[in-house]
């Protein structure tokens, strides 16, 4: 068991090794011009290495919100069975941002940094963008899942949907080091969070009927 705790341990060191030559390299040279040869190198592995942890250059460019969304599904799913969905998806979001402002100072500024190269590198931000997007429908399939009803189930993606508009609230138009310093993205997720609960009806989120929809010329249309 020991034994087991310890190769975890180096692989995790390595996995951070090479987040961290590649965040470096990616600010140095650019992305573009940044090769996993270069990474792997900057860390002493082989390219073979780097593709145990890694499947592309862009996985590990956006290993640390590919974590946080791993994370915020995960807390989904362990949330009690009677939990509206609104309320499961609240709960796990806090976790996510419990896990953000505790890190150790120097997760915060790789997280910190990534977040800059992101925003700052149109094909990273592209492709951030599309994991979201992707992430979304993983949401909307575990709530659908709770919920005993198909993944393409309306309510469960616009629940979702409205959910991660309410969320992204708390981190636009705000300073996220200085939030994160200050611990002041909890209050920002607890304020948009209760603002939003004030203004929904209670129990809309699970109704006693669900519209149903019929396949038309047009599209799908409510019946």
């Amino acid at each position: 068991m020991g034994q087991y705790g310890l190769r975890e341990r180096k692989k995790h060191r390595t996995r951070l090794a090479l987040i961290d030559a590649a965040l470096d390299l990616f600010a140095e040279q650019g992305y573009e011009a940044t090769t996993v040869d270069q990474i792997a190198a900057a860390v002493d592995v082989s390219p073979r290495t780097f593709f145990r942890y890694f499947a592309t250059k862009e996985d590990v460019a956006l290993s640390l919100p590919l974590d946080g969304q791993e994370v915020m599904l995960a807390e989904l799913a362990a949330r009690p069975p009677e939990e509206p969905p609104f309320t499961a998806l609240g709960h796990a979001m806090r976790a996510v941002v419990t896990m953000l402002e505790d890190a150790d100072p120097a997760d915060t500024a790789r997280f910190l940094k990534a977040r800059e190269l992101i925003e700052n590198t149109p094909a990273l931000l592209a492709g951030s963008m599309r994991r979201l997007m992707g992430n979304e429908q993983r949401l909307a399939k575990e709530i659908a899942r709770r919920e005993g009803v198909g993944d393409d189930d309306l309510l469960a993606h616009f629940v979702v949907a409205l959910f991660v508009s309410v969320a992204r609230a708390s981190f636009e138009h705000c300073q996220v080091d200085d939030a994160l310093a200050t611990g002041s993205i909890t209050g920002r997720l607890e304020a948009v969070l209760a603002m939003a609960e004030g203004a929904l009806r209670p129990g809309w989120d699970r109704p006693s009927v669900r519209p149903q929809f019929i396949e038309g010329s047009s599209g799908q249309v409510a019946t």
